[in-house]
């Protein structure tokens, strides 16, 4: 699930949502034993393809940082081929979500030959937290800058899906040296965080935390990220939500909220940048995204039609398209390749 009040994804029609996913999903049976043991017993449920596919595929690698005594062993998606003829792309999802967030989108950037990277921020996702580490924003930048040192070693192109390009932003203006371009995916940049809660009596944000876990609250937050809501509804609920059954989820997210969250207006800088927004999203106005090209002169602005917050879970395809052109455009040969590429996303 995405931003507080940026969740999950949209759809055109009910039949296009299906013909999107189910060209890169397809859904045959699967044996829990293939999942990963740390993940909840609750994936054993999930019937999309997609899902199932990128589930398997989720590992934990050891993060050595600053403020944790042992390694976090960090959970991500890793590529199956590392390749150095481009950047690679490592995917960053919204509030309160994971890597399964990308579970559409991955697998057609690996098709494009792409070297693809989906990473669990600190606090979100199947990461083990059971020394319960902090999960402030400083804290969620070293341990994306620790990551990327240990396992990418090179600039990559961060995308950042709702919150995430916060968190993208956020990281970028640390560590300029390990990016190389920046794609926002209905951008959440311009809330100014939640105020310093350290003072509040502790009840107060885990009631929060538990509203947040709620399946009500989930259904309604999906219900408002799509434009038309698919047959697949409830798959998504349970799918975004999976997380949150971890042990240490509450402490996590709680120890976010209490320390502020993100605010990164004043760090919104000119790097060169794709704004990739749904025209109707329901959770942040696309008004933002204008606002963002205007004070990003170098950005390239594309909207998706019939489109609600979260475009690579709605119209996996057309977002792939837009990023896989915006990717090569600084370079012909690689630009009239990706066209190639990319008129198989239309």
């Amino acid at each position: 699930m995405p931003p507080i009040l940026t969740f999950s994804s949209p759809a055109p029609s009910r039949a296009r949502f299906r013909v999107a996913a189910s060209a890169v999903v397809g859904a045959p049976g699967h044996s829990p034993n293939d999942f990963p043991s740390f993940l909840p017993r609750a994936v054993e449920s999930i019937r999309d393809g997609a899902a199932i596919r990128l589930a398997k595929r989720i590992e934990r690698v050891p993060v050595q940082t600053g403020f944790s005594t042992i390694p976090i062993l960090s959970s991500c998606v890793r590529p199956f081929n590392r390749q150095q003829s481009s950047d690679p792309v490592v995917l960053l999802h919204g509030f309160d979500s994971s890597c399964l967030e990308w579970r559409y989108t991955y697998p057609l950037l690996e098709d494009a030959g792409l070297e693809a990277w989906a990473v669990d921020v600190l606090g979100w996702g199947f990461s083990n937290l059971e020394t319960r580490p902090p999960c402030d924003t400083m804290s969620k930048r070293e341990h994306l800058y620790q990551f990327w040192r240990s396992y990418i070693k090179r600039p990559m192109t961060l995308v950042g899906s709702s919150l995430g390009a916060a968190v993208a932003i956020d990281f970028a203006v640390n560590h300029p040296e390990a990016v190389s371009k920046l794609i926002f995916i209905g951008a959440s940049v311009y809330a100014e965080g939640t105020r310093d809660m350290t003072g509040v009596p502790k009840f107060v944000p885990y009631a929060g935390a538990f509203v947040l876990k709620s399946l009500p609250l989930r259904v309604l937050a999906t219900h408002l990220t799509f434009y038309k809501t698919p047959d697949e509804f409830f798959e998504s609920v349970q799918i975004g939500r999976l997380h949150c059954l971890l042990p240490w989820w509450e402490d996590a997210t709680v120890h976010f909220m209490i320390t502020g969250g993100y605010n990164v207006v004043n760090q919104i800088n000119q790097q060169k940048c794709l704004v990739l927004w749904g025209e109707d999203d329901g959770i942040i106005s696309n008004k933002e995204a204008f606002r963002l090209q205007q004070e990003l002169p170098s950005a390239i602005l594309r909207q998706v039609n019939q489109c609600g917050h979260i475009p690579h879970l709605e119209k996996p395809r057309e977002a792939v398209r837009h990023m896989l052109e915006f990717l090569q455009s600084d370079n012909p040969k690689k630009a009239e390749r990706a066209s190639s590429l990319s008129s198989n996303f239309r």
